[in-house]
């Protein structure tokens, strides 16, 4: 989430995340919470020794702990108060007051795990709702973060307390799972799609419909992943149908228009990043002469301070060594040209595409022009973009300074994910979503 993200590489970390809460799941106020009035909070770890609540209708805040055991919410990210408190009860009692509602802790049946994939061990854990019935199941797929996501996903229990399980895994490389990180996105895909056996191995007869939901990095290994073993359904949030150099393409023009140059500045700032992913993408064994030389004439000029791109500001500053030190440390087999198209003209999955218009990690407007190319071709899928939307799905403002900080998920996004979970398809509204349907339900 927001409070996580470091310089990323097509949504892709490039530098480790070292969570400070990394006790998270002992802690008793970490759960789902139901209030007097009906509604569901969710409370889960965040930055130092603070929480994150998240309400299923977008809302969200960053909870402080006060001296007398209590906790003050500021709003969004903004650290400006909201003028919610939040108490808990002891441990075994679990109760919680949030502002003037007193709620229960959400009890849920939960199974924690170990898998194999390809001879890694990995750690997951299936959260259901309590009961026999049967219910939908996804499994919920990393970004590009190298933290727990067994520690750090809201939606292992957003979704139980919604009535449907949630199967999360900690990516391999990453919190208790085996292995070394990788953005390989093949040996992903075969990680999910071992997730998904075991998923469904542990739910046994409860299991209903069941997919994935990928956010970020995850969008080109959902699909990837349901190719090769069936699924029932497809969630891709603020992910890309494009390549990770035209990701930072694509970033780099949004760059320029958000900052409100022109036309000819747009073509320099992106001959610019042209150069800078070609060093990435060679490991800084080649280019390098040419990027430096485009650096020393570009750098005067007023644009130069705008670019940022989604991986192309990490290697501006950087000289011949530390980009060849860069290389060595952030080798993660990261595939520069995967094009994800023909995996996705050849899935027979159902799928929900969730954008949104001003995400700058993850550019959606080529993204969204290629899903709607599939579904006017016939595909059974879904596309939803939220105007004014980021990457995360969040709303955001500006700062003096020009910079967004986030306040909010945008309205229906959850709503809209827990309908096609469990429908396989979404209604008419959701917020401010643009949907473009299938064809044919």
């Amino acid at each position: 989430m927001k409070s996580l993200i470091a310089p990323t590489l097509c949504g892709l970390s490039l530098l480790l995340f070292v969570p400070a809460y990394a006790d998270a799941t002992k802690d008793c106020h970490i759960g789902s919470w139901r209030l007097g009035d009906g509604r569901a909070i969710d409370i889960a770890p965040s930055d130092g020794d603070t929480l994150r609540w998240r309400a299923f209708t977008g809302e969200t805040g960053q909870l402080h702990r006060n001296k007398d055991g209590s906790w003050t919410s500021t709003y969004g990210w903004t650290e400006r108060p909201d003028r919610k408190t939040v108490s808990f009860s002891d441990c075994a009692t679990g109760g919680i007051r949030f502002g003037k509602e007193t709620g229960k802790r959400i009890a849920f049946d939960v199974s924690e795990t170990n898998f194999e994939s390809n001879g890694t061990k990995l750690v997951g854990r299936l959260v259901m709702p309590k009961g026999s019935a049967k219910v939908p199941v996804v499994v919920l797929v990393h970004g590009s973060e190298h933290d727990s996501a067994r520690d750090f996903y809201a939606l292992q229990r957003m979704f139980p307390a919604l009535g449907i399980g949630a199967f999360v895994y900690d990516k391999r490389g990453t919190g208790a799972s085996g292995g070394t990180y990788t953005q390989d996105f093949d040996v992903l895909a075969n990680d999910a799609v071992a997730a998904m056996r075991e998923a469904r191995r542990l739910a046994g007869p409860r299991a209903g419909r069941t997919g994935y939901q990928g956010g970020s990095e995850g969008g080109w290994v959902a699909p990837l992943a349901a190719n090769r073993a069936p699924a029932d359904f497809v969630i891709v949030s603020f992910g890309l149908a494009v390549t990770v150099l035209e990701e930072d393409q694509e970033s780099v023009a949004l760059d320029m228009h958000f900052h409100h140059h022109s036309a000819d500045d747009t073509k320099k700032a992106l001959e610019l990043a042209r150069a800078g992913e070609f060093v990435v993408e060679t490991g800084g064994k080649e280019g390098y002469a040419e990027f430096d030389a485009l650096r020393r004439k570009y750098k005067s000029e007023p644009w130069y301070k705008d670019v940022h791109g989604d991986f192309l500001f990490f290697v501006l500053p950087l000289d011949k060594a530390q980009m060849g030190e860069m290389a060595r440390k952030f080798d993660f087999h990261t595939p520069f040209r995967y094009e994800p198209m023909p995996a996705l003209r050849a899935s027979t999955t159902p799928q929900l595409w969730v954008l949104g218009s001003d995400d700058l990690d993850a550019p959606s407007a080529e993204t969204a022009a290629r899903v709607k190319s599939l579904i006017a071709a016939g595909k059974d899928y879904t596309l939803a973009v939220y105007p004014g939307a980021e990457h995360g799905m969040t709303e955001y403002e500006l700062k003096p300074d020009g910079t967004r900080v986030s306040t909010r998920y945008a309205p229906g996004y959850f709503a809209m994910m827990r309908d096609f979970i469990r429908d396989g398809r979404v209604g008419d509204h959701y917020g401010q979503a643009e949907i473009t349907q299938p064809r044919v339900h």
